[in-house]
């Protein structure tokens, strides 16, 4: 008990200095000070009568009075006998940075007999009372009134625009800084753990990368064939792949200052503020060359120009990406700074960007294949706690079209699972939960389905099994459930062939599959259709729609491809193709999904047998596995490497998923 009290001492987090703490406490002096000067805690001492005062004065209490002249008021300054005595106890007043504030005052009716009321006292009595007659200055009262509202109102404005400006122009982060580059640095003094050890797969990428980094370590290497470094490297590729991953281990590998900077950065509310950072931090690199500048999601700024610009406006992006240009190929650009940037739409960015000479090299970034993926486990695992028994090669073949993002979200889904399970280590099984968690989303066993409607999503994910059980080119079935997850009320996992091109026999059958739900409603239930199958006749028009108009794979059509890679299609008014060929494109998208329905339909039909067995074996279990689907249609004839994975009922996992969302 004695160590957990020390522990909990020690984690107390110990009070950080904060400025606001100090603006507080300037502005409490400011106001305080202002009522001190005016009187303000203590004001002009008790108020009292006309009649009083002159008893006091009798009495021999009255050491001074002050008549103003441009009011009525008069301030009353007693003996320091007098405010000995019980009567005038706590009139006396401190003295203030304006003197000695008065213990009484009153005002009169009327000055002149106030004077002369005080001449006709006898001699004795009031020639000990001072008497001043004074008038009031204005411009030092409005001095002392408004003086410190415009200090208070100063600290005000200088708070607001300091928080405003959330330190966009580096140290201090005024308003005036505003135009200086929010790049953050590293250099020796500020070190980046990631290293090139830490990305794995990537090799070709890696390699590229790690190159630039030898570039500014002995540029002599390069140069003394002749040769130049290259100035720019622009990092493509879908998004989770680890292209910022790779950023980061160029700043963990270099000697060199890196600056870092998002695109975003540029883009201000202000004109101008963008092409002034641009200036700001390649002069700041150029100082402190050689340098490395890396700017992520470049596309904010990089988008090509001219495109839904307003006619006439002052379009501060693209005043922002010419100065880019400017300060990338200049009269006075510094070879010995090398700009990395980072994108997955390199299909928008400019033509003057990505030209040789600015980014010599682009780099593709792709998605990791199989044996990439599992060196991208062993890296995530490396921290968590496993029983040494997984197998990282089937967690990767079973994980096909993952990024690394993906692969490290899979991870810390398992050690969570296996959290709430309450265990001592991560196992096979929380990893193959955490792949069906994270693509097919919760498990909803407590969602209540009506036995009609459990037995109709039975029947159609049955469908989607036999058919692509049946089909040379389908993929192969893992895992059929009937439990909901996410939002679909049933889902099917398989595991496709990892291909580099795909043949139109292999998207036929793939259209087929998808299409197997819908068919296996129609032969159990009849015309009797329902909304489950909205997400599998979606995927299939558009895998059509691209058959026919992106691949060339119609006959009616040709051999033509009506995709635009560049995309200037997505900011045209018109289609590259006439009204008329628009109508043979419908007819042909309609051909293919209805011959591949009429395939389906004749496929179930043949074996409807085996899909009942297969649908009431599916309602009994709630939950079945491919050596379900081998008891009831056989082993797959042209399967090659299947064989090699030896998926078991605890081990399986999913891709390629079908829905039954109920729409």
């Amino acid at each position: 008990m004695a160590n957990n009290k020390d522990n909990k001492r020690k984690k107390t987090p110990t009070p950080k200095f904060n400025l606001n703490w100090l603006y507080t406490a300037l502005a409490l002096f400011l106001i305080g000070w202002f009522f001190i000067i005016n009187g303000g805690f203590s004001g002009n001492g008790k108020e009292i009568t006309e009649t009083q005062f002159f008893e006091y004065v009798e009495d021999g209490y009255v050491q001074k009075y002050i008549l103003n002249k441009d009011s009525e008021q008069v301030e009353v300054y007693l003996t320091p006998e007098a405010l000995e005595e019980e009567e005038f106890k706590g009139l006396k007043q401190a003295p203030n940075m304006m003197g000695q504030p008065a213990n009484m005052h009153f005002e009169v009716a009327d000055k002149t007999n106030f004077i002369a009321k005080f001449d006709d006292l006898p001699e004795d009595i009031k020639g000990e009372v001072q008497r001043e007659i004074t008038r009031d200055n204005p411009l030092v009262e409005m001095f002392l009134s408004i003086f410190i509202w415009i200090a208070l109102l100063g600290l005000l404005w200088y708070f607001l625009f300091r928080r405003m400006s959330g330190g966009a122009g580096g140290p201090g982060g005024q308003i005036f800084n505003i135009g200086k580059s929010k790049a953050k640095l590293y250099d020796e003094n500020t070190k980046i753990k990631t290293t090139f050890k830490d990305v794995a797969g990537l090799e070709g990428a890696k390699d590229e990368v790690e190159e630039i980094v030898q570039f500014l370590k002995n540029p002599d290497k390069y140069t003394r064939l002749g040769g130049k470094i290259p100035k720019g490297a622009l990092l493509v590729g879908p998004p989770g792949t680890g292209k910022t991953l790779l950023a980061k281990a160029v700043a963990g590998e270099a000697d060199v200052p890196f600056f870092s900077l998002s695109g975003s950065d540029f883009v201000e509310m202000f004109v101008g503020v963008g092409a002034s950072r641009v200036r700001d931090l390649f002069k700041t690199a150029k100082e402190k060359s050689p340098s490395i500048i890396f700017i992520d999601e470049i596309d904010a700024i990089g988008r090509a120009r001219g495109k839904n610009a307003m006619a006439g406006g002052n379009d501060e992006r693209e005043n922002t990406l010419n100065q880019l240009l400017t300060e990338m190929d200049g009269f006075g650009t510094n070879t010995n700074v090398i700009v990395m940037a980072a994108t997955n739409r390199a299909d928008i960015l400019d033509k003057a960007l990505t030209r040789a000479g600015r980014f010599d090299r682009q780099i593709q970034v792709d998605l990791p294949e199989v044996h990439e993926r599992e060196e991208i486990f062993k890296v995530h695992i490396a921290n968590i706690k496993t029983d040494g028994s997984l197998d990282l090669e089937f967690l990767a073949r079973q994980t096909p079209g993952f990024s690394g993002a993906d692969i490290a979200n899979i991870c810390n889904e398992a050690a969570l699972i296996a959290a709430r399970k309450n265990k001592e280590v991560v196992e096979r099984q929380d990893f193959l939960d955490a792949v069906d968690r994270v693509i097919g989303g919760l498990e909803k066993k407590g969602k209540i389905i009506k036995p009609k409607e459990k037995r109709r999503i039975a029947f159609h994910e049955a469908g989607h099994a036999t058919v692509s059980w049946l089909l040379e080119h389908a993929s192969p079935l893992v895992k059929v459930t009937i439990i909901p997850r996410g939002r679909s009320l049933g889902a099917a996992w398989y595991l496709p062939e990892e291909r580099q091109i795909t043949t139109e026999s292999q998207l036929l059958d793939e259209m087929c599959a998808l299409l197997g739900g819908r068919a296996a409603e129609e032969v159990i239930f009849g015309l009797d259709y329902s909304t489950g199958a909205q997400n599998d006749l979606e995927r299939a028009y558009k895998q059509s729609m691209a058959m026919v108009t992106i691949y060339g794979l119609s006959p009616k059509i040709g051999h033509v491809s009506y995709y635009d890679s560049t995309g200037q299609s997505d900011y045209s008014f018109s289609k590259p193709y006439s009204e008329k060929t628009a109508e043979v494109i419908d007819e042909e998208i309609r051909r293919i999904i209805d011959q591949q329905y009429e395939r389906c339909l004749s496929i179930l039909r043949e074996n409807q047998d085996k899909l009942t067995l297969l649908a009431d074996k599916l309602l009994e279990e709630e939950v079945i596995f491919r050596e379900d689907l081998e008891k009831i249609f056989g082993k797959r004839p042209f399967e090659d490497d299947m064989s090699t994975n030896k998926p078991l009922k605890e081990e399986v996992n999913r891709m390629g998923k079908h829905t039954s969302d109920e729409n």
